[in-house]
């Protein structure tokens, strides 16, 4: 999803934040990113600026804090970022790591909606965390072909 520069300062200011430029940079990098980012993935994207790489994190921190941009994933004890769309239900879905590449992808909600469980674990099932691992479909790919 693309993000105008205007429309971060009213996601920002709606949550009670500064626009500041590092935080609408970060803010932005989020919304183009097709999966969630790790705080060295951000910094990647963004590629050289006047900001280090402690400001970057302590966006991403004051994001999370705010309810914008949470941790959907700890893959490997590493925090990765996706900024909050209503429309996804708080980005509760699983995501898949590609244990030789280290890609972490999101992966549709119908994954967890369609498993059979019983009512009591209804809720706890579609609230929770999954984290499937494995060779992503690139990495499967290139492993058929040598």
């Amino acid at each position: 999803m693309s993000m105008t520069k205007e429309q971060a300062r009213e996601l920002l200011h709606g949550s009670d934040l500064r626009a500041t430029a590092p935080r609408i940079a970060v803010l932005r990098t989020l919304a183009e990113a097709e999966t969630p980012l790790s705080h060295t993935e951000v910094v990647e994207v963004l590629g050289v600026t006047d900001w280090d790489p402690a400001t970057i994190y302590r966006n991403l921190v004051k994001l999370r804090d705010a309810g914008l941009a949470p941790v959907v994933s700890q893959v490997g004890g590493i925090d990765r970022y996706a900024l909050l769309d209503k429309a996804e239900d708080d980005h509760h879905h699983p995501h898949f790591v590609c244990e030789d590449c280290g890609k972490v992808s999101c992966l549709p909600i119908e994954l967890t909606t369609a498993l059979a469980v019983d009512e009591r674990w209804k809720a706890s099932i579609q609230g929770a965390t999954m984290q499937l691992s494995g060779e992503c479909p690139e990495c499967l790919e290139v492993a058929h072909k040598a």
